[in-house]
């Protein structure tokens, strides 16, 4: 028996950064009417390595193992469906697979590296068509694309896993139908198809940054998922856009100070009480760069300000010399785009800095009754906060109590026990 932790680690790795890859190719393949056998054809080769590896060991190049068998799944299903009307053979290069003599070099042209790149990207703007609702979109490029669970999602949308399951039936079904294939959109249609693209990477990293669903609160496999889609649209000349190169400053800024934001127990440490020597400097230099490059052309997103935001918290040396105005600046800029509500609700931590509790209660009492804050367990540990500086200990335990219950990041329910132990002593 092999070191079976070492194989589920690599297999997890491989799931994460390689299973959208192997779909998309797979769907260009079979169809994306045949998105589900697809994902069938990468869960089998899944299986069959962990089932392998276990008692001959990992080879040498895992991936290049696992593509492997991916492609002689596909060799058989074609070979066992040839003659039937499941697979549409009428396109010229599909024709060839039909034929013995060509089957395996067909077969392998569709598994070059150049190949693969952009078919993932083709899929994932696929995913993005603008007759699919932004939510079904992202949706399905978190579950069938980056190797979500249905939980995970549901969490990163704050809502029901039925609800997610549904969307993504109807997706999958609005894929068949319409026999979408996976193409990289146009000029005139990549700014606004790609926005929906970069939604779904920034849930991935929240949900690495921030976990809902894991023992650790920060799951470095996913914040290197959601760095590695990104910078897959950042190799691509035709998918080089300003926001996403300010996406790709945030996220660098963020997970720079990853290893501060945990004790060696790995409980939860807060902005102001982290040690700024642990922050990784390269990191934040390389989040300057992409943010650099992320000012050219007319286009100015979220993700450019809330870079701009992470940018002011890395450069500051310390907690005190937070430039807390050019941040409200920030978000006040960020709300003319967007009426996002998390923003709205971030912003009052700010004036909570800049004028106190009285003024941040007032701000954060207009937000009372959103329904998507009122199910978001940071608006209650945020309103608890203040009400603990107003010294309304009532409030404040009933507030950390109810956030208590919205979240499932079991580090960060001790971070709320601990804080209503401390009111209560």
């Amino acid at each position: 028996m092999k070191d079976t932790r070492k194989i589920d680690q690599t297999l997890n790795h491989l799931f994460r950064h390689e299973s959208g890859k192997m779909v998309s190719v797979l769907v260009k393949i079979f169809g994306s009417e045949n998105f589900e056998l697809a994902e069938d054809v990468v869960q089998d080769a899944l299986l069959s390595a962990l089932e392998t590896w276990k008692y001959r060991g990992m080879p040498e190049n895992p991936k290049a193992w696992l593509y492997r068998v991916a492609k002689n799944k596909a060799i058989d299903i074609i070979r066992k469906n040839k003659h039937s009307n499941m697979i549409d053979f009428s396109d010229p290069e599909k024709q060839l697979l039909t034929s013995e003599y060509t089957l395996k070099s067909t077969m392998n042209n569709y598994w070059q590296e150049d190949y693969i790149k952009d078919d993932f990207l083709g899929m994932m703007y696929a995913c993005c068509l603008p007759e699919i609702s932004q939510e079904n979109q992202v949706t399905f490029i978190l579950k069938s694309l980056c190797g979500f669970s249905t939980k995970e999602v549901a969490k990163s949308f704050l809502t029901s896993e039925d609800t997610i399951s549904k969307r993504l039936y109807r997706t999958k079904e609005y894929f068949r139908k319409n026999k979408i294939k996976p193409e990289i959109p146009s000029a005139e249609q990549i700014t606004d198809r790609t926005s929906v693209v970069l939604s779904s990477i920034y849930l991935v990293f929240n949900e690495g940054y921030n976990s809902t669903h894991s023992e650790a609160l920060i799951r470095k496999d996913l914040i290197s998922q959601a760095m590695h889609l990104c910078k897959t649209l950042l190799d691509s000349e035709r998918t080089q856009l300003p926001e996403v190169y300010a996406l790709m400053a945030l996220m660098c800024f963020h997970t720079a100070r990853s290893e501060g934001r945990l004790t060696p127990e790995g409980g939860l440490i807060v902005l102001s009480r982290q040690d700024r020597s642990t922050w990784n400097k390269e990191l934040i230099q390389h989040g300057k760069t992409y943010l650099y490059k992320a000012g050219f052309g007319n286009t100015f997103s979220t993700y450019h300000f809330e870079a701009a935001i992470a940018l002011q918290h890395c450069v500051a040396k310390k907690y005190e010399d937070t430039n807390w105005k050019a941040i409200l600046n920030y978000y006040d800029l960020m709300l003319d785009i967007s009426k996002d509500p998390i923003v709205s609700l971030n912003r009052c931590l700010v004036i909570l800095e800049l004028n106190g509790p009285q003024k941040a209660f007032e701000t954060i009492e207009k937000l009372k009754g959103n329904k998507i804050l009122e199910n978001y367990y940071l608006y209650h540990a945020s309103l608890g906060s203040i009400n603990e500086q107003l010294q309304r200990t009532t409030e404040a335990i009933n507030n950390f109590k109810r956030a208590l219950q919205l979240t499932q990041s079991k580090r960060e329910q001790q971070f709320l026990k601990d804080r209503i132990a401390s009111i209560l002593n």
